[in-house]
């Protein structure tokens, strides 16, 4: 077996030379791949070389090599730190000395920089090259000494500005957005800290004037952004305490710039900050104390009755995006551990809290919603039984200490949380009600004569039947007991919540039509008693959410989805509502929609299995008359029509943890539904569809993405870039569009990315670059082999677009590839497009690149056939285009090829084309043969022709 794998892959001399450990030999062999353009090779090399070799000059020759190597990877601290060790070995070597300049430069160290390029003018005054950069390098350090200086005084000046009472307003709101602006670039948040800046905002924060403190607040993020040091000198200079006061005033405005300093914070000190510190890393490597501090300061924020309802959001949202694993791949959870030992108990209250009652805690509408998010979030960060156990432990404790058959209040406080965790982690709260008593006290409540008692306990049962399979108590007596609720109770509001819970019991069946729960047009009826009060503005808001709660679940029905959309108005106050401060809807609307546009995920049913289950006598799922391809096109017509993009755009806008991966992934599947017609396109993106896109395709679910980036792709293969995704968004769709490339997604995703990625590499050259960048070239390349004529054709067309930029050129410049090849065979298909887009690439390299024009020759035999072939189309585009290729082969100052050519059939083609009359539909190919002609006279190589009068 050794034999057999020697025989198959035989040791270069550079593996031997490696093997025997010669010095000279890697660094030679180093040399060779740094001039073939192999960096990467010649690295490895070098390093071999450095490890073995004891002789100092040896050395430092391998040191200075290497550093010209990391200089081309953009590696400049290697680099500087290469060429010093060769300094240290001979400090008069050149080129070692104008390396490290170089590097020096490029890190920003001028003054270094300098002085390195000064001893290379000293030791080779004549030296153009070295004279230009110590004239270039003085001119940047008097430029920089003059920003520094004029920063200083401007930064001053701001805060002169913003704190004299006297000053006009609109020259303190200039001053304001002037200092964010420049604590939001490092050096200008630089010379902020170094000019007393962090106390002097502590000033502007004791004024106690909101746009002051916001201005303060959104300074001193920007300053902690990316940079650990910073942020860790901020933290001890305001103090954790003192940043905790500010998120807890009742001001949703300042309460989020809040969060958003202490996520700046928490980024910069977990591995946001990429500077290398040196010998000041010990200062600033530990940061744990403080990310503790912060933790525990937040947990004590949860259950503060001081904290405003917005502040406790806020904290409520940092928790749930910093405690839980990102990734689960990550073996340490002990934030979550220690926020379950800190601050569950703490977070449980917040989810008993009973607004109606005296005595509780300020909340938003969110703000129970957002707990039982974080209760899920962490009880799905454990790794074990023990600690799952623990989690449930410490909740059962909790209720069990809140319920008191003396103290009602207590008790609903106790029901409200089990609500909470039903809302969360399912399987904790479902424990909790299976326990003894808990049941029957809701169902107890259920008949209080306090309105308050029974809308906690008709809640409760409401979330206790989320999941039917484990809910057996609410689908034997949940109908009845609610019923009976909803036909004697004159409170709306309870009335409402009883009439979800029937809802809830009655959509139990799904989509499958044979398991309708009740009885032919009992779902109707409840869903029409929903839109009514959805419609109605008397009723309150959250009564009017329940609305949507119950169409969630009724509008799994199909005659409910059709008389829902058929009903604008109430489609309108859905829209309406998702729109409100009020995110707790969010679910609920996206549920709605999801199963109005049919978008949810459908197993394949295979006909015979179906068979075999009807045989066996078992059930079999049945669809709806109503489901079928041409209903649900109407709906989503309907839904268009009633602004649905405007409400799903708000929607994605939610910047707090209500807004689940698993939500982002509904409404992913909802846009892509809706942009399924390309005549539909347009409106989505009028009412900024495109842009809402953008936030889905980037986070949430594997799913959600995915869905989301192929909406992005229909969108951008027929919309103009600029309108669909105005500003700097358009760089934002190419990474999602390029995953879609993947060849294990479908092969309509791989289609419609290619064919967006080729209207974007059409806009402009940044956004080829960008697509470059991403690396998506190896994977349109694959698709141009691709056996699928529709596959192949639209990466060949992208291709062709991407060809005009140099880094594309260069791909199809190296030796040892067929990249040049296939093209050209291309160009020798059958189909029409194709043809268009591989004649049109060949066209565009060849005038970029002369060397490619002999390339061409070299890569087929097939080549002048094929030439001719397109020369003598029918079709004028392609003709024009291999037209233009001769002429890039007649103008590539190859007088061999042009020989070639002119001898070959192409002359006599030429002259057929170029001889005959004006014709508008052919025009711009028998200029372009004209044009070839008097460059074959121009080359000698034919002589004047008598043009057509």
């Amino acid at each position: 077996m050794c034999m057999a794998i020697c025989y198959r892959r035989p040791r270069s001399a550079g593996h031997l030379a490696r093997m025997m450990g010669d010095p000279i030999q890697l660094k030679d062999e180093g040399n060779k791949h740094f001039q073939a353009g192999d960096i990467d090779k010649a690295i490895e090399c070098y390093t071999s070389a450095i490890k073995v070799c004891k002789d100092k000059k040896v050395l430092a020759v391998i040191h200075r090599n290497r550093s010209a190597c990391y200089l081309k990877k953009e590696n400049y601290t290697s680099a500087a730190s290469d060429a010093s060790k060769a300094i240290d070995v001979d400090a008069a070597d050149i080129k070692a000395l104008y390396r490290r300049c170089q590097a020096l430069e490029k890190l920003g160290k001028l003054d270094m920089a300098f002085k390195d390029v000064q001893r290379c003018a000293t030791l080779e005054p004549k030296n153009k090259t070295f004279l230009e950069t110590l004239r270039r390098l003085g001119a940047d350090i008097q430029a920089k000494l003059k920003t520094t200086f004029s920063t200083d005084s401007r930064v001053q000046n701001m805060f002169d500005i913003l704190l004299d009472d006297e000053m006009e307003k609109d020259k303190r709101e200039k001053a304001a957005n002037n200092l964010i602006v420049l604590s939001r670039e490092d050096a200008g948040a630089e010379r902020i800290f170094q000019n007393n800046g962090v106390p002097l905002l502590l000033n502007m924060i004791e004024t106690g004037k909101p746009e002051m403190i916001l201005a303060a607040i959104r300074t001193l993020s920007g300053m902690c952004t990316g940079h650990k040091a910073r942020a860790m000198a901020i933290v001890h200079m305001v103090g954790v305490d003192k940043m905790c006061s500010i998120m807890a005033v009742d001001n949703e405005e300042i309460a989020l710039a809040a969060c958003n300093l202490f996520q700046c914070i928490n980024d910069s000190l977990t591995g946001g900050d990429k500077r290398e510190y040196g010998k000041e890393e010990a200062l600033v490597l530990d940061a744990s104390k403080d990310l503790k501090t912060i933790l525990l300061s937040l947990l004590e924020m949860v259950a503060n009755k001081k904290v405003s309802g917005h502040g406790r959001d806020q904290a409520l949202n940092l928790l749930s995006k910093n405690v839980p694993r990102k990734d689960k791949k990550e073996k340490d959870n002990t934030r979550t551990l220690f926020t379950i030992d800190n601050g569950l108990k703490k977070i449980l209250k917040v989810c008993g809290q009973v607004p109606e009652l005296p005595d509780q805690l300020p909340l938003t509408d969110n703000t129970q919603l957002i707990a039982s998010v974080l209760l899920n979030k962490i009880y799905d960060d454990l790794k074990c039984d023990p600690e799952r156990n623990n989690f449930r432990d410490i909740c059962d404790e909790y209720i069990k200490s809140k319920i008191d058959p003396n103290d009602m209040d207590k008790t609903i406080h106790a029901i409200n949380t089990i609500s909470g965790l039903l809302q969360g982690p399912f399987d904790v709260g479902n424990a909790l009600v299976g326990h003894q008593g808990i049941m029957e006290m809701m169902v107890a409540l259920c008949g209080s004569e306090r309105e308050v008692d029974q809308m906690v306990a008709v809640e409760a049962l409401i979330h206790s039947s989320s999941k039917m399979s484990r809910a057996s108590f609410i689908i034997t007596n949940g109908v009845s007991l609610l019923k009976d609720i909803y036909k004697k109770t004159k409170n709306e509001r309870i009335k409402i919540r009883a009439l979800v819970g029937l809802c809830k019991l009655g959509s139990a069946g799904g989509d499958d039509y044979s398991l309708r729960q009740f009885a032919e047009g009992s779902t109707e009826k409840l869903a029409k008693q929903c839109r009514k009060w959805l419609c109605n503005p008397q009723i309150d808001t959250k009564t009017r959410n329940w609305a949507i709660e119950g169409l969630a679940y009724l509008t799994n029905d199909a005659d409910v989805k059709d008389d829902f959309v058929e009903d604008e108005m109430a489609m309108k106050a859905m829209f309406e509502l998702a729109k409100s401060k009020d995110k707790t809807i969010l679910y609920a609307v996206a549920c709605t929609l999801v199963n109005c546009t049919n978008c949810y995920e459908k197993k394949e049913i295979i006909p015979e299995l179906v068979q075999l289950a009807k045989f066996s006598k078992q059930h079999v799922p049945e669809q709806h008359p109503k489901d079928k391809k041409d209903f649900i096109e109407k709906r989503v017509k309907r839904l268009l029509k009633a602004g649905v993009i405007s409400a799903l755009a708000v929607m994605v806008k939610a910047d707090n943890s209500i807004l689940t991966d698993q939500t982002k992934e509904m409404l992913s599947r909802v846009v892509l539904a809706l942009s399924a017609d390309p005549r539909d396109r347009g409106v989505i993106v009028a009412q900024g569809g495109g842009k809402a896109l953008i936030p889905l395709a980037l986070e949430g679910t594997d799913a959600g993405k995915v869905k989301a980036s192929h909406a992005l792709a229909k969108i951008a293969a027929i919309s103009n870039p600029e309108i669909a995704f105005p500003g700097e968004r358009v760089y934002e769709v190419v990474r999602p569009l390029v995953s879609l490339l993947h060849t294990d997604r479908e092969g309509m995703q791989n289609y419609e990315a290619l064919k967006g990625l080729t209207n974007l590499a059409g806009f402009s050259e940044k956004l080829r670059v960008k697509i470059v960048k991403e690396n998506a070239l190896p994977d349109i390349e694959n698709y141009m082999f691709e056996e699928h004529d529709e596959l192949r054709q639209a990466a060949t067309e992208c291709m062709c677009n991407l060809v005009t930029c140099k880094e594309v050129q260069d791909r199809y410049m190296e030796d040892g590839n067929d990249k040049m090849k296939l093209l050209v065979l291309l160009c020798g298909e059958d189909d029409d497009n194709l043809q268009i887009a591989a004649a049109g690439a060949l066209a565009m390299l060849t005038a970029a690149q002369k060397k490619l024009c002999t390339k061409l020759t070299q890569v087929t035999t097939q080549w002048l056939e094929i030439l001719q072939r397109l020369c003598l189309h029918t079709n004028s585009r392609i003709q024009h285009r291999g037209l233009v290729v001769v002429y890039n082969m007649l103008n590539s100052d190859n007088s061999e090829l042009s020989k070639k050519l002119i001898e070959s059939e192409l002359l006599e083609i030429l002259s057929v084309i170029g001889k005959a009359a004006d014709n508008p539909k052919r025009q711009d190919a028998i200029d372009v043969a004209r044009t070839c002609l008097v460059k074959a006279m121009d080359l000698g190589l034919i002589k004047p022709f008598t043009s057509p009068s």
